[in-house]
């Protein structure tokens, strides 16, 4: 028996935000940069189609919500009236922050559904410490007329990405900010593995956090290692005998310590040594994530070796 695939297209709901898949079978002619109306879990909400699913594979889960219909021009406007009440309700919070004392938390966003049923409220503190915003939910629900009232405490990532700012290496804006999704998991290893000191400034971006970016190239680091000798492994090179005193995984060479000679970087295949690897394609950044464990394990190697 066949069964319907969903015409699945993925929708964005702002800038840096991540991407939902949404049913649009019923919505014929639907294109990449679209405006519109979809439900949710918190509502109706207007968003942009930025993707067409052409694979998309059900795979058990639960069914798509749909897509309802494009948003009109009526729609977009209301939407934009939305924005406005979402700012006025964030003044609204920093004025009874002022009056209440509450000096230490910083709102940053208020997001309000199309349907004005639902509201996010973001925050942050300087300590990381919960702070008890009930009264605030009850004054928000009885001045602005809205249900559910939800307040959530940022963490220093997510509060780098709602702010942005300028990037530690000089980018005008940071990657959170600018393009990343979602966070992957950081380790200090990762720092290790790829040669990268570890003096605080040189590992940690604007949030306090180690760098989203030592993730970037980590696959082909990982893989080019396997091809190349360790630190104080002796080679043979063609002006003699050696101790490997630096990798380079980047170039595919290492730098060798030669008696009487000095220190020459030679390529991968000039050098020859015990147990030396068969000779495959070098990685190419595949711009994936999730290989942390393999960084993990290149990084403890080599620290045994040290």
């Amino acid at each position: 028996m066949k069964t319907n695939v969903p015409q699945a297209v993925g929708v964005r709901f702002s800038k840096g935000s991540r991407v939902y898949s949404f049913d649009a079978s019923s919505i014929p002619g639907i294109e990449p940069w679209d405006f519109v109306l979809v439900e949710t879990n918190r509502g109706k909400q207007v968003g942009q189609v930025v993707k067409l699913i052409q694979d998309y594979r059900p795979d058990g889960q639960e069914p798509l919500k749909p897509v309802l219909r494009r948003a009109n021009a009526a729609e977009l406007a209301l939407n934009e009236s939305i924005k406005m009440t979402s700012g006025n309700v964030l003044e609204f919070c920093k004025e009874w922050a002022k009056r209440e004392k509450f000096l230490e938390v910083k709102f940053i966003g208020a997001d309000i559904n199309f349907d004005r049923s639902y509201l996010l409220l973001t925050y942050a503190t300087a300590t990381d410490e919960r702070v008890d915003l009930k009264s605030l939910r009850s004054e928000i629900q009885s001045e602005f007329s809205i249900g559910n009232v939800e307040i959530k405490q940022l963490g220093p990532r997510d509060l780098a990405k709602a702010i942005g700012g300028i990037g530690s290496c000089g980018k005008p804006e940071c990657c959170c900010k600018a393009h990343l999704v979602e966070f992957s998991s950081i380790s200090i290893r990762m720092a290790k593995a790829q040669g990268i000191s570890l003096t605080p400034t040189e590992i940690t971006g604007m949030c306090g956090r180690l760098r989203c970016c030592m993730e970037y190239e980590n696959d082909i680091y990982v893989e080019n290692r396997k091809l190349l000798p360790k630190k104080k492994k002796k080679v043979m090179t063609p002006q003699g005998e050696g101790k490997v005193v630096e990798v380079f995984p980047m170039t595919l060479s290492v730098l060798v310590e030669i008696p009487e000679v000095g220190r020459r970087q030679f390529t991968r295949d000039q050098i020859t040594y015990e147990d030396t690897p068969p000779t495959p394609q070098p990685a190419q950044q595949s711009g994936r994530k999730g290989k942390n464990r393999a960084v993990a394990a290149a990084a403890e190697n080599e620290d045994e070796d040290e």
